[in-house]
């Protein structure tokens, strides 16, 4: 394995992915030739309005959704505000907020900032999770109440992978006329989803998840559900989202969404067997490595791995002189290392969370890729326990 700038062995893709080669080819007439406004009322631009309208379709049916219930927006994060600050809005009697501990900070930060200018007056419950990151359902039925305004769960964790069952907390949220949303961001491409026969009144989904390029997302807002919109101003996205759209990222989106469903399967099957050798090999070859969140509900991509007494940040580093990308749970804030909240939550030792490394797959990877990490892994982790004080107690 080669490790030229250009020869990356790329699996951060739960941070962002590759722009796929077909994506790239159909958004080039968009910004090349077919530049006019879709609102326009000529034909210029009516062609390009119609290049949205098809997007708009393909999102749908990924989605199983109707392409009236979908709404462009510039990313995921503007879909969670957007949809969390719509409920607020739409109820402002009531002011309770429901949420988890291991949210995507576009989640935990709104909620955060919301109590913090707010006051008193909205009120968070963020639901705990053990272990292995799941949730228990009981606590979750308990927090639910005629206050509750919202309950925003993302469908599956970025950081561990594992999924959560928005399934059954959408309908028992349902059950007590509160508004549910989802960040699935991350779930989005990777697991099947249909809508039309879900109870989930908002859907977050943002396009460089799904080899779709930057700066585009997606709001679906399930067809009847009361909405207020976050960016005001023209009439684009039928006076849901004002702004002229960003045309060749959506039609990028478009084709992204095709792709993403005519590569589940793949996911799912080749991508897991890969990230199951890289796993199973850094589990069985490197002492005190220990696997974060649940092994089996999780997605196919994913998985998380601490390495005791070394820091996350030393890791990466040597991973990159190899040309190996991938993230670290730890985040250097203030001048002073914390680890993740989400392996906080979780419990994870701190021994354990400093260390911890995420590797995402996508189809883009290979074996001979897992085989090149699983070669240098041993030796890196090595080398760096070597230098630290409580690998020497504990051997």
């Amino acid at each position: 394995m080669a490790t030229s700038n250009n020869d990356v062995v790329y699996m951060d893709n739960n941070a962002t992915t590759m722009v796929a080669p077909e994506v790239v080819e159909a958004m080039m007439p968009y910004i090349e030739d077919y530049y006019g406004n879709p609102s326009s009322m000529h034909t210029f631009g009516g062609q390009v309005g119609a290049a949205v309208k098809q997007a708009r379709q393909q999102v749908a049916t990924l989605l199983g959704a109707d392409p009236e219930e979908i709404t462009f927006t510039s990313c995921g994060t503007e879909s969670d505000s957007t949809a969390i600050l719509s409920a607020l809005r739409t109820f402002p009697e009531k002011r309770h907020i429901i949420t988890t501990r291991v949210e995507h900070p576009a989640v935990k930060s709104l909620a955060e900032n919301l109590q913090a200018v707010c006051g008193h007056k909205y009120r968070v419950t963020r639901l705990k999770v053990d272990s292995e990151g799941l949730l228990d359902l009981a606590e979750y039925e308990a927090a639910l109440s005629d206050e509750t305004a919202i309950v925003s769960v993302m469908w599956a964790n970025n950081e561990t992978g594992v999924i959560y069952p928005v399934e059954k907390m959408a309908k028992m949220a349902k059950e007590r006329g509160i508004l549910f949303h989802t960040d699935a961001v991350q779930a989005v491409g990777k697991l099947p989803i249909n809508l039309k026969e879900l109870d989930i009144d908002f859907l977050s989904m943002s396009g460089h998840k799904l080899h779709a390029p930057k700066g585009v997302g997606v709001l679906y807002v399930k067809r009847g559900t009361l909405f207020i919109p976050f960016l005001t101003g023209g009439h684009q996205e039928s006076g849901r989202r004002g702004g002229t759209e960003n045309v060749a990222s959506i039609v990028g989106l478009g084709r992204a969404c095709d792709l993403a469903s005519e590569k589940m399967e793949e996911e799912n099957s080749r991508v897991k067997m890969l990230r199951d050798k890289l796993e199973n090999g850094l589990l069985t070859t490197i002492p005190k490595a220990i696997l974060n969140g649940n092994k089996e509900q999780r997605l196919p991509n994913t998985t998380n791995v601490s390495f005791e007494y070394v820091e996350g940040e030393a890791i990466l580093l040597h991973m990159n002189r190899y040309n190996i990308c991938a993230s670290s749970g730890s985040a250097c804030t203030s001048g002073s290392l914390e680890p993740s909240h989400v392996l906080r939550a979780m419990g994870v030792p701190f021994t354990a969370a400093h260390g911890s490394i995420r590797f995402s797959l996508s189809i883009y990877n290979t074996e001979d890729e897992v085989d090149f990490i699983l070669d240098k892994m041993p030796a890196i982790i090595e080398s760096l326990r070597q230098m630290s004080p409580f690998w020497a107690g504990e051997k």
